[in-house]
């Protein structure tokens, strides 16, 4: 018998909910390449309802509990006298989302001396301090390809959102006014624009398969070059690093995970590099960017917009300057958790669930570490190390506060 901690966002304001927009979701088989979606023996939810939050508990309960482990989900996940801290003593399995991160720092690893399996319910298990992860032997896995799509189009939707200065023209209209002068005086057509992204990889190239139709100009730096009849069919320009590509973008979008390597990436001397005026789309992971750097590149005009929905730490304390800053187009971290995303990771976690407790391989597409090492997509994607340091400013965020 295990004891699994499932640490996820709270309830909608309103409580979870009775009814949903929509009916269903549309069927599925394949991702992009031929990957199949996750495949459990079963699931105990319908697709399409709220999951990722403590109500929903990944749908996960029956079938744990039938199997006679135990299931705590939880949303108070920071400062030492949080829930999650007091179940991690004992916990085999911890489970949680990137959205709603439950940092497992080295700190937390040393106290937990039964883990041995962690879920990263999405993708990106930068959450983890892998280094003490591959020390302690604990498997980490994630569900990898489960939310790309969802991620690529949120950051279409910030490019053209910043670009042509959507929410302010939304605000004028909530406020009953009619100020086209107002609204256009920042707008912009992408057309012709030179846009790139640093990471090409599910994301990455996604959102440059989606940008293609707009006639824009594409360019990309990875670590991995694409092969060559994909930059042909894309009509994409390579960059050896993010460096010697800024400079020619008027758009930047940031798809690469989190490690050491592109910990505070896009710093002063990185936003300097960039065209005056260009726009900078992060739904990556906020430490990648630095946080004041770019509030002073808005306020100074050499950033003209920057959105993005990943932020440090997660949830983001109430004075974090991105809040407040001038041309910004910030949400919470919900471009992987759409409804249809959901019901991809809690299958996932279900399926890398039901390969740990029957002893079989968990696909090597899902892990990150592995028999000490980084594996699978762990080490094509990361670097050792750690990225969890400063994350427990998170707990200066009131979890359960009502924001209307």
């Amino acid at each position: 018998m295990a004891k699994v901690v499932c640490v996820l966002y709270d309830d909608p304001v309103d409580g979870y909910p009775t009814k949903y927009a929509r009916d269903g979701l549309p069927k599925l088989d394949r991702y992009p390449g031929g990957q199949t979606l996750p495949t459990p023996k079963a699931i105990d939810f319908e697709p399409g309802v709220l999951l990722g939050s403590a109500s929903g508990e990944l749908g996960l309960r029956k079938f744990l509990e039938s199997a006679g482990h135990s299931l705590v989900v939880t949303s108070d996940k920071d400062g030492p006298a949080s829930i999650f801290e007091r179940e991690l003593v004992d916990a085999e399995i911890v489970i949680s989302q990137p959205f709603w991160p439950a940092y497992l720092t080295e700190e937390r690893i040393a106290k937990a001396s039964r883990l041995k399996l962690a879920i990263t319910a999405g993708i990106g298990s930068d959450h983890v301090d892998l280094q003490a992860a591959m020390d302690r032997g604990i498997t980490v896995a994630e569900v990898t390809y489960c939310n790309s799509i969802s991620v690529s189009e949120h950051v279409v939707m910030m490019i053209l959102g910043l670009v042509r200065n959507y929410i302010p023209s939304y605000q004028w209209v909530v406020k009953g006014g009619w100020n086209i002068a107002d609204c256009v005086a920042r707008s912009y057509d992408i057309e012709g624009m030179q846009i790139g992204t640093v990471g090409a990889g599910r994301i990455g190239s996604a959102v440059l398969r989606r940008l293609k139709p707009f006639d824009v100009k594409l360019h990309y730096t990875d670590r991995h070059r694409l092969p060559e009849a994909v930059e042909k069919e894309l009509g994409v320009t390579f960059h050896q690093d993010p460096a010697s590509m800024v400079g020619v973008c008027d758009v930047v979008t940031i798809n690469a995970p989190l490690h050491p390597e592109t910990e505070n990436l896009f710093d002063e001397t990185m936003i300097a590099r960039m065209k005056r005026g260009a726009y900078l789309v992060n739904t990556a992971r906020g430490k990648i960017c630095n946080r004041d750097a770019i509030a002073r590149a808005l306020e100074s005009g050499q950033l003209a917009g920057y959105a993005g929905d990943v932020w440090f730490p997660q949830p983001a304390p109430k004075d974090h300057p991105w809040r407040s800053m001038p041309h910004h187009g910030m949400t919470p971290h919900i471009s992987g958790s759409s409804l249809s995303a959901q019901a991809r990771y809690a299958a996932g976690t279900r399926e890398i669930l039901e390969c740990w407790f029957e002893g079989r391989p968990i696909r090597e597409e899902y892990l990150i570490v592995d028999g000490g090492k980084l594996a699978g997509a762990g080490a094509h994607s990361y670097s050792a190390g750690d990225a969890t340091r400063g994350s427990e400013e998170a707990a200066r965020f009131k979890a359960r506060s009502d924001p209307r």
